[in-house]
């Protein structure tokens, strides 16, 4: 039945009471130009019999002048609406379309495809649950595949739906399709995607789109609309953390006074404490309005207007949270941005930046480096040009409650904004902060010599008065590597060889950290630098007292590692790289740590779906694959002797 007939038959306000509380997905279709991402909305709009009949004849028309299908109709035209679209055979501009099935609703935006106008692709993808990625099967994995996979991963997306696209012009090959499999899978591992579905098919042919392709019994999974209808998405809402931005603020009468606004995270009820930032003042919710009436509770992304219990001074751009739940407040963040403006990005320049419903003056203090979409390397940089990706740091006039984009994209999402044009010239996403604000500064810069100078004036014991007392050279080593790469035993088989030696050591390693000091922190990117920043602070107090430390941690980014050389102090820092490719990693591990991250079951694994950087500037590497135990630490030992840190062993 089409969409016009059902219309006709159930008449609007039917229609829209049998599909209007649906669950909603929102996907986008991404990949390089003539991949067929057009061509396969079309043809899901068309064969899920979701097209109106004048859309559908208009099309027919369409492809007379300026289809290549023939006389077969041009599915592309479905979407593809500009003039110079249509003339030019690809999409510029990001086109959404709307269909529902008796499963789901569904919002699609359709994104182009050339590097040219990957910003449109950008901002198609903010709102999404769900990737399409196209592959044409001919071409295999392109660099815009990468380009394009990585944003959509930058921007939160954590379902990608692989579409190998004209299997039919491969002759529906199966090796193929595992060769293209294979290649993004290894590229995706460097990804923090965590559920990942790969579809043969062929658009044009509407085969493995709706319905089941007979040319390809070899692939057993489900057609990309079962896919679609099933995926759980709900789950990926941040129902804990309770933040509502004020939009605006209501006062129609003396008697009334509310807080107008779309709830970004969580869950607010009738009766709840609430603090309102940056003032930190507290009230309770005394009522929740919405157009339809009065609600007990309500919860993301519904609008409403909340009223409170107190007059507190409350206005647009502060957001309401719960008082022992809140976000990080400070002027400056750490962030990923993807440049938009024709004029490139430097480091000094001042904006406007707007987050929620927060808007103030912000300066690009720092362009830490930018990234390589095609390899995913950093690259040091001085500017950032059009639909370039790089990490910045940005100060501001006024605090932001903000938190890290990853943990809730409500709140981690900001815009840059021109002040002369009032454009919109780059779109970031808030990452952990490191040193965010004042307080954090002050913390970091408590680490530089003259600050240590200080607190080392304070007391009566010094450290070198320690070290002569244990008679020893304190040193930090910091053991990184994959997971099963054999960091502990070799850790603590060089804590048994120093000891032996009458030497003051202590480990710490991930298992020992996580069960006391670090179990109140996941494996978020948030929570792991968390967990490695606080290893580093032990290390750095037991160096003060004159105690060697042996750190075992996976610490997987080289900007992270750096950041703990710093706080350490770099003079006795050693960093060891336990060098094990994956596939032996894997072969040793007896805990199904792998095997489980292969299944899906649990997500955030280094090397499966999370990075791995290996050291650029390790001062040991130790080969853990093929050399002995007993070897590597002999390796480690004789590099301890040379740098006079041993000199008695």
């Amino acid at each position: 039945m089409s969409y016009s007939t059902q219309l006709d038959q159930l008449g609007i306000e039917k229609y829209l009471e049998k599909y209007g509380d649906r669950e909603m997905l929102r996907l986008l279709t991404c990949g390089s130009v003539d991949d067929g991402k057009s061509t396969l909305i079309g043809r899901l709009l068309h064969d899920s019999e979701q097209v109106h009949d004048d859309v559908l004849s208009a099309a027919k028309k369409a492809t007379a002048r300026f289809g290549t299908t023939g006389e077969e109709i041009d599915f592309a035209l479905l979407v593809d609406g500009l003039q110079a679209e249509r003339e030019q055979g690809i999409t510029i501009d990001v086109a959404h379309r709307y269909f529902a099935t008796d499963r789901r609703k569904f919002i699609i935006a359709d994104c182009p495809g050339h590097v040219q106008y990957t910003r449109n692709m950008a901002t198609g993808a903010s709102n999404c649950d769900l990737a399409i990625i196209l592959i044409d099967a001919r071409l295999g994995v392109l660099e815009q595949t990468h380009r394009h996979s990585f944003i959509c991963s930058l921007l939160g997306i954590q379902h990608f739906v692989i579409a190998v696209n004209k299997m039919d012009l491969v002759d529906y090959s199966e090796q193929r399709f595992e060769e293209i499999r294979d290649a993004y899978r290894e590229f995706a591992a460097r990804l923090q995607v965590r559920d990942i579905h790969f579809i043969p098919m062929s658009a044009l042919r509407g085969e493995n789109v709706v319905e089941r392709s007979a040319n390809m019994p070899w692939f057993q999974g489900s057609p990309l609309l079962d896919h679609l209808e099933t995926v759980h998405v709900a789950s990926d809402r941040n129902l804990v953390d309770l933040r509502f931005p004020v939009q605006y603020v209501l006062r129609p009468n003396l008697d009334f006074r509310g807080f107008a606004g779309t709830i970004a995270s969580g869950v607010v009820k009738v009766g709840d404490e609430v603090a309102a930032l940056p003032s930190g003042k507290k009230s309770r919710v005394k009522s929740i309005e919405t157009f339809d009436g009065k609600l007990e509770q309500a919860f993301a992304p519904m609008a409403v207007t909340l009223t409170l219990t107190d007059e507190i001074d409350v206005s647009r751009g502060d957001m309401l949270v719960a008082p022992n739940n809140a976000p990080p407040l400070g002027n400056s963040v750490e962030a990923m941005i993807v440049w938009f403006a024709e004029q490139p990005m430097q480091a000094g320049r001042s904006y406007l930046i707007k987050q929620t419903t927060a808007q103030t003056s912000a300066t690009v203090t720092d362009l830490r480096y930018r990234i390589n979409v095609a390899t995913l390397h950093r690259e040091e940089a001085a500017q950032l040009q059009m639909n370039e990706v790089g990490r910045i740091r940005v100060e501001c006039a006024r605090p932001l409650a903000a938190d890290a984009y990853a943990k809730n994209p409500g709140t981690g999402a900001f815009i840059l904004i021109d002040r002369m044009s009032n454009a919109t010239v780059g779109a970031g996403m808030i990452v952990e902060r490191k040193i965010a604000d004042d307080s954090t500064r002050r913390r970091a810069d408590s680490h530089d010599a003259g600050s240590n100078v200080r607190l080392q004036s304070k007391r009566q014991v010094t450290s070198e008065a320690r070290q002569q007392r244990l008679g020893q050279q304190p040193f930090v080593l910091w053991i990184t590597g994959l997971p099963r790469s054999g960091k502990s035993s070799l850790a603590y088989e060089l804590e048994k060889q120093l000891f032996d030696a009458q030497r003051f050591v202590q480990v710490l390693d991930g298992e020992i950290l996580r069960l006391g000091l670090n179990r109140d922190l996941g494996f978020s990117g948030a929570d792991r630098w968390e967990n490695q920043r606080r290893a580093a602070e032990l290390a750095r107090l037991n160096q003060a007292m004159g105690i060697s430390t042996i750190v075992a941690l996976v610490s997987p980014l080289d900007f992270e590692r750096e950041q703990c050389r710093q706080i350490v102090g770099g003079e006795h820092f050693l960093e060891v790289f336990c060098d094990a490719p994956l596939e032996t990693c894997e072969a040793r591990d007896q805990d199904g740590l792998y095997a489980r991250a292969r299944a899906g079951e649990i997500a955030n694994v280094t090397g499966i779906d999370a990075p791995y950087e290996a050291p650029k500037r390790a001062e040991l590497v130790l080969d853990t694959a093929a050399g002995s135990l007993a070897d590597n630490v002999q390796k480690v030992l004789a590099e301890l002797k040379k740098r006079g840190l041993l000199p008695n062993a």
